[in-house]
């Protein structure tokens, strides 16, 4: 078949016009965008994302280049600028600026981005669905159905349409095949930060809400496989490569998430993420186990499943303590929504509100002492 792989993108990234930032993450050193290209349309929305790239071990070489080695470029070289912020004993403070080959920033963009494309780059309030098989039938499952993002580009993959390059691994089997290739999110070159998607060739399982014990050959074709072909393609030991799915997907055509354990990836958390071993135990025990189970899933404000759980279940709101309600009854919703978030324990929190509530220095002394 024929490879339709467009090279270029219809958009110019320098062109592209902010309009807000989405996210800014200071952990993952990314920061999300939405804006548009103006030159192209005034209305429809781009996503732009820069994440600054993970260090490899060959960027810190200070081996003398010879006629077998080649020079490669390195932080160490005569083309670091540094500018030095203090020296205080055996310590310094620098900002360095290395060579022009060592500065690039990933990006990823996502035009034209949809309402759902917004919501999954922002910073938002986050809430847990405890999903029964109920719920699932009568509430989850007609939003899939209704709302989900469009899986095109995956069929483009499964059918060779486009990203036939990336592709790392291909079993064909209709039954029990998938294909391996690199997630968005990795850059593709430095294995310490690995990121690779298993998707299935069967177009029929939505999620892991879908799989039964006649799966069992397919998952267990996608952990050995998968294995093997990274183990023999990238050198890592097996034991230490992490597979799981998510629950819920950011898009509904099964598919298998894989980095090393060391890799402190999106999306592992306890809350989103399911091990593949897990899900192959549960089914071995019960044929129908993810058609039994009560799955908790995180859905953000803004998305319209929150929206239609809340009209069955008690979701934004919950009733404050009476000591922290207490004469704060015309005081916005908004605040206990941070005290949810907070370390504090509600008695602290209360001292923290009295000492910024008392101006007066004497009074503000004794709420010290009793709140010590």
């Amino acid at each position: 078949m024929e490879n339709s792989e467009i090279k270029s993108p219809t958009y110019d990234i320098s062109k592209f016009r902010l309009k807000r930032i989405l996210n800014n993450n200071s952990v993952r050193k990314s920061i999300s965008l939405l804006g548009t290209f103006p030159d192209l349309s005034e209305t429809d929305e781009a996503i732009v994302v820069f994440e600054k790239n993970a260090y490899q071990e060959s960027d810190i070489s200070t081996e003398a280049a010879s006629k077998e080695s080649p020079a490669k470029p390195s932080y160490f070289s005569a083309e670091l600028k540094v500018n030095t912020e203090f020296i205080n004993n055996i310590y310094g403070s620098f900002q360095v600026v290395p060579s022009l080959d060592l500065c690039a920033v990933k990006s990823t963009v996502i035009y034209p981005a949809t309402d759902k494309h917004v919501e999954k780059y922002s910073i938002c309030q986050k809430y847990l669905i405890r999903e029964t098989p109920d719920l699932y039938e009568s509430t989850t499952l007609p939003y899939i159905n209704e709302s989900q993002f469009s899986l095109e580009w995956v069929y483009n993959i499964l059918e060779h349409k486009k990203e036939t390059e990336r592709i790392v691994f291909e079993d064909k089997d209709p039954e029990t095949g998938f294909i391996l290739l690199p997630d968005l999110k990795w850059d593709g070159r430095n294995v310490e930060n690995l990121y690779l998607l298993g998707i299935v060739h069967k177009h029929d399982i939505k999620s892991i809400r879908d799989l039964n014990g006649s799966h069992l050959p397919l998952l267990l074709n996608i952990r050995q496989s998968a294995k093997d072909e990274i183990s023999k393609r990238y050198g890592l030991n097996p034991n230490q490569l992490r597979m799981y799915f998510h629950y819920q997907p950011s898009f509904y055509h099964l598919h298998v998430h894989i980095n090393p354990i060391r890799n402190d990836a999106p999306g592992i958390w306890c809350e989103k993420s399911h091990m593949l071993d897990t899900v192959i135990s549960n089914l071995e025990l019960l044929s129908d186990y993810y058609q039994r189970a009560t799955l908790p899933f995180v859905v953000y404000e803004g998305n319209k499943l929150l929206d239609l759980y809340e009209e069955k279940l008690t979701v934004r709101s919950v009733a404050a303590p009476i000591s922290e309600s207490k004469g704060r009854e015309e005081e916005p919703a908004v605040e206990s929504a941070v005290d949810g978030f907070s370390d504090d324990d509600p008695e602290e929190r209360e001292c923290k509100r009295i000492r910024l509530a008392t101006p007066d220095p004497k009074e503000a002394e004794a709420t010290a002492q009793v709140c010590a």
